[in-house]
């Protein structure tokens, strides 16, 4: 049940949305422990994909790295539109052999495929978007999914020449139905990591014909990374800064602590922190927050999606959290916020989330409280 950037999980156990987006219709009520364990894989998948909530009563503090997050919006292409050598035959990961000849109408049907499609040089080539995919450039292309689910005859009605998904979109039976209209349809590993990010950039590059323009990705975004990391202060007495990842969606009254499993780890070690949830010993990708559970994890830190921060009324909203003032993050009111069609994404702009995040969090001397 890891959240992604691209899907929430599902009912299945499976990753669903973008993390960001909005997966999880149940509502769950605070402290009624025996609904949230039966509620919390539905609401998850549902409230980490859309992100849709209210505005907060106090607003994310933004450090240098406002100017990042307009910026975001927009993916940046490589410099030249590559040409594409086709056919290619590739390996999808449901066990499945693809032969693409033609890029002329590509359907990506995650935000981070997307993104990756974007970014080599193919925006006039795409022709739909899934509703994670939030960035400029794909915001006026028509929408084939609904809700999280992809629309077989939406897709099949805009003559695809090539579907992209991932092990988490479905349902099955809409990717059997592209499938057996003779579509070439590809399917991806998820991110899990930011190793996995060059792998994703591979992969798509490969199928589309243009491994050359991947490599050229690849190294762009691992190098920009690596700048990133560069500029990370050295931790104060060799005390990294513990950050816990909360999603929040108040509306749906969701409210979780990551653990292990939630995706956000890589990105917090990359920063030079530690995951405070992972620490704590906590396995699982979420589990519902209790006072208990937050003292263990004693973060210096608050790792929130943009969204979700407002959703529960900006910083007093939640420092009303049972536990969250308690910690050492409520305490000094330390949020480190980050949009929710980018947070998980781990794609070509993962050089920007970790900046946001690196920003943010040692905006107060790099001290990381």
């Amino acid at each position: 049940m890891r959240i992604t950037q691209d899907f929430a999980p599902r009912a299945t156990g499976g990753p669903a949305g973008p993390a960001g987006p909005d997966a999880g219709r149940t509502a769950r009520r605070r402290p009624a422990r025996g609904r949230a364990a039966a509620a919390l894989t539905a609401a998850v998948a549902f409230a980490l994909v859309l992100a849709g909530c209210g505005q907060g009563a106090e607003p994310a503090p933004k450090p240098a790295s406002a100017k990042g997050s307009a910026e975001a919006d927009r993916v940046e292409p490589l410099a030249a539109a590559p040409a594409p050598k086709l056919p290619v035959t590739v390996g999808s990961a449901d066990g499945t052999k693809v032969t693409i000849d033609s890029t002329d109408r590509i359907v990506p049907l995650t935000g981070s495929l997307s993104e990756i499609v974007f970014t080599l040089g193919f925006d006039r080539q795409v022709v739909a978007r899934d509703i994670t995919a939030t960035f400029e450039q794909a915001e006026k292309l028509p929408v084939v999914t609904r809700a999280h689910d992809v629309s077989a005859e939406s897709v099949l009605s805009l003559k695809p020449t090539i579907v992209l998904a991932d092990t988490t979109t479905g349902p099955r039976e809409a990717i059997d139905q592209i499938r057996d209209a003779g579509i070439p349809l590809l399917v991806v590993e998820p991110a899990k990591e930011l190793a996995d990010v060059g792998r994703r950039i591979d992969t798509v590059a490969e199928a589309l014909g243009v491994p050359s323009a991947g490599a050229e990705l690849k190294k762009r975004t691992e190098d920009r990374i690596a700048a990133v990391q560069k500029s990370i202060p050295a931790a104060q007495d060799g005390r990294k800064p513990r950050v816990a990842f909360l999603y929040l969606r108040g509306s749906a009254a969701v409210y979780l602590l990551g653990g292990a499993e939630s995706g956000a780890g890589s990105l917090l070690e990359a920063a030079g922190a530690v995951d405070a949830g992972k620490e704590s010993g906590l396995k699982k990708d979420f589990t519902a927050i209790t006072s208990e559970a937050l003292a263990k994890a004693a973060p210096d830190a608050i790792l929130l999606m943009t969204k979700g921060f407002e959703s529960v009324g900006g910083m007093e909203g939640l420092v009303k959290i049972p536990g969250i003032a308690e910690t050492p993050a409520g305490m000094d009111r330390r949020v480190v916020t980050v949009d929710d069609g980018m947070l998980l994404n781990y794609g070509p702009r993962t050089d920007r989330v970790l900046t946001e995040i690196v920003e943010q969090l040692y905006a107060k001397g790099g001290e990381g409280r």
